[in-house]
């Protein structure tokens, strides 16, 4: 089996789980780890990543799961971390304490038969806006892509990662929780078909000739498999933290969703 999941948002301060969050991510991934050959996590695992040139002992929080994580790589699966938008900041450091393959960009991967997309999803937008969004919308998605501009530029990033780390986290842990209470005050459902711009991306690859079976996202916390016209299906994996949800692809190439139920939710809720 191959396994996705994404967007566990670990350490949010507007989610507010700690351990019990952690703990069923580590359920989560050991059941996974009973059959896997691979598994990929396609980002926003952690809801502010960020790696100083000072030791940041924050992140000793995350030490159950970075041992985990190594002993499920020390068994023989590979493990691919996938960068998004909360935690595109990992300068080799999330590597080394887990033994992961950490992804920075897109990829196409064929396995099985099949041949798969695989991003976070943000930034992924169709080249044509005006086409598909009014004046409004067209707005707030520039918006975002100037913001992930200015999250990506190395000089900036130089700059903060000179911060000490207890200035450091609490700017980009309470960004993150703005971001998240908004979230969830006011959740972003499913726009349909012809308005979500991840669907749109995936028809506009197709349209160029660039065909997958399959695109596999994170990034919407939204859980949809949809099938477009030309064969091709986009995956959304929904998220770690409300619906928990992965996807899994078997040896014969079928892929299908799930929601990950432990036997002890009633006392991770």
């Amino acid at each position: 089996m191959i396994y996705f999941l994404s967007d566990a948002h670990l350490g949010s301060k507007a989610i507010g789980r700690g351990w019990a969050q952690q703990k069923r991510l580590i359920q989560m991934l050991e059941m996974m780890a009973e059959d896997a050959v691979s598994i990929y996590m396609m980002g926003d695992m952690f809801d502010f990543w960020f790696e100083y040139y000072s030791r940041d002992k924050s992140k000793k929080e995350f030490a159950p799961l970075f041992r985990t994580i190594r002993r499920i790589v020390k068994s023989g699966i590979h493990v691919h971390y996938f960068t998004g938008n909360h935690d595109m900041w990992t300068f080799g450091g999330l590597a080394s304490l887990t033994g992961m393959e950490v992804h920075y960009d897109p990829c196409t991967i064929k396995r099985y038969g099949k041949t798969l997309y695989l991003a976070h999803g943000d930034g992924l937008t169709p080249f044509d806006l005006e086409s598909f969004y009014p004046r409004e919308v067209q707005r707030k998605i520039k918006h975002f892509q100037t913001l992930r501009k200015i999250f990506h530029n190395e000089f900036l990033q130089f700059c903060f990662r000179c911060l000490p780390p207890k200035v450091g986290n609490k700017i980009g842990y309470g960004w993150a929780a703005r971001s998240r209470r908004k979230e969830l005050d006011n959740p972003c459902p499913f726009k349909g078909e012809n308005n979500e711009e991840l669907v749109l991306f995936a028809k506009e690859e197709e349209k160029l000739g660039n065909h997958r079976d399959f695109y596999i996202f994170g990034h919407r916390h939204i859980e949809l498999d949809l099938q477009l016209e030309k064969g091709a299906r986009v995956i959304i994996l929904g998220d770690c933290f409300r619906q928990w949800t992965y996807a899994k692809l078997d040896h014969h190439g079928n892929l299908s969703l799930h929601n990950f139920e432990p036997e002890e939710t009633h006392q991770d809720a």
